[in-house]
């Protein structure tokens, strides 16, 4: 509590003043992303609605506010409280991403499969991470599977240049090295936002585990597409 009082503290000295975010909210969205500082996911500046449209100013983004800001974000991911207060002081309304691959991978799934299947891992003493993006998917942050011997185990991302895949695939998708899901607090231009379920304190799950039950869920609400499971 008292470091994160100090970080808020210094965000609010720092940032500009021509912003129309109030102090308590500006605080309560700092507090909450520097617990996943401090749990280790690695943060980078990602786009925020903007009314009804992107902040990107992209004519036609086919994924408004849930994209990075930059395209080295892999190198911008970091876990910097100075950095993330910067960042925040530079743009307050700003969402952010977590690399995964790294200190966490993310299995994501449609909220239906989601809600099941997190019942089912209560019941098993299996706790973990969890996030809601708006009502449609489920994030549930796991342990990354490292690094393989063979470089060709590898997929890489789809995200950025194919954002519309989770409607072409509704299933599962693995989030690990190469790829990003929104961190919350993050705001949707539908007025949706991405909110913790369970918080990043919990301690992060085996993945094999998670897969299991992910994606027997999946199968009874019927989201398993061509592909039982993605990787990206």
């Amino acid at each position: 509590m008292e470091a994160s009082s100090r970080w808020t503290t210094w965000w609010r000295r720092e940032r500009r003043q021509d912003r129309p975010v109030t102090g308590g909210e500006a605080a309560a969205r700092l507090d909450l992303l520097l617990g996943a500082v401090r749990a280790g996911f690695p943060l980078a500046p990602a786009a925020h609605p903007a009314g009804h449209r992107c902040s990107c100013d992209r004519v036609g983004c086919p994924a408004p506010a849930q994209h990075p800001v930059s395209f080295a974000w892999q190198t911008q991911a970091t876990t910097d409280a100075e950095q993330l207060a910067r960042w925040l002081a530079r743009d307050p309304q700003a969402n952010f991403v977590t690399a995964t691959g790294r200190a966490h991978d993310v299995l994501d799934v449609p909220a239906e499969a989601g809600r099941l299947a997190l019942e089912r891992l209560e019941e098993r003493g299996v706790r973990g991470p969890v996030a809601a993006v708006g009502d449609d998917r489920y994030l549930f942050f796991t342990a990354t599977r490292g690094t393989p011997a063979d470089e060709d185990e590898w997929w890489t991302s789809a995200l950025d240049s194919t954002p519309d895949t989770m409607s072409e695939h509704p299933g599962l998708r693995w989030h690990c090295r190469g790829s990003y899901t929104l961190l919350p607090p993050a705001a949707l231009p539908d007025g949706s936002e991405v909110r913790w379920l369970c918080g990043p304190d919990q301690p992060l799950p085996d993945p094999l585990r998670v897969l299991d039950v992910l994606t027997d869920a999946c199968t009874e609400v019927g989201a398993v597409a061509e592909e039982q499971w993605l990787i990206g």
